[in-house]
C-alpha cells in the first residue's frame, strides 16, 4: 500500500504514476499495489496547495493516473477498529502516530499489505507492519 510521501517524492523527481508503480513493483517484487482513500485525500490536498498552475496540473495528472493504475481501499469498520486498538496501545506507551499514517498502516495490516513510503518514521511505530523505504 502506497503512502502519499512515495507519490509526492516520485512526482517531485519528474516521474509519473506509472513509473512509480513500476519502480515499486520492481523494488518489492510485488505487483499487488493499492492505495488507501486516505492517501487520495492527502494527494488531493497537495493539488490544491500547489503554488503554481503548472504544478497543480502536474499533480492532478499524477493523481488521475495513479487512480487508474491501482485499487483504492476504503476505511472500513474493521480498519477503524484496528486503528483504534493500535492507537490506544501506542498512546498508553506515550507514542503518538498521526491519524493519516495510522489509518493507512491499519488498512495495510487488515488487508494483508505492507506500506511503501518515503518516510518510514511513523509507520515503523505500528506493530507488525512491514514497511519499505521507497
Amino acid at each position: 500500500m502506497l503512502d502519499s510521501t512515495a507519490a509526492v517524492a516520485a512526482e517531485r523527481r519528474g516521474k509519473n504514476a506509472r513509473q512509480l508503480l513500476e519502480a515499486v513493483a520492481f523494488k518489492t517484487g510485488d505487483e499487488g499495489i493499492a492505495v488507501s482513500v486516505v492517501t487520495v485525500l492527502e494527494l488531493a490536498h497537495g493539488i490544491v496547495r500547489a503554488d503554481t498552475a503548472d504544478r497543480r496540473d502536474r499533480r492532478q495528472r499524477f493523481l488521475d493516473e495513479l487512480l487508474t493504475g491501482v485499487p483504492v481501499q476504503p476505511v472500513t469498520v474493521a480498519i477503524a477498529l484496528r486503528a483504534g486498538r493500535i492507537d490506544g496501545q501506542s498512546q498508553a506507551q506515550g507514542v503518538r502516530i498521526p491519524l493519516s499514517d495510522l489509518l493507512i498502516g491499519a488498512s495495510a495490516l487488515e488487508l494483508g499489505y505492507g506500506v511503501g513510503t518515503a518516510n518510514v518514521r511513523h509507520f515503523r511505530l505500528i506493530p507488525g507492519l512491514k514497511v519499505s523505504q521507497l
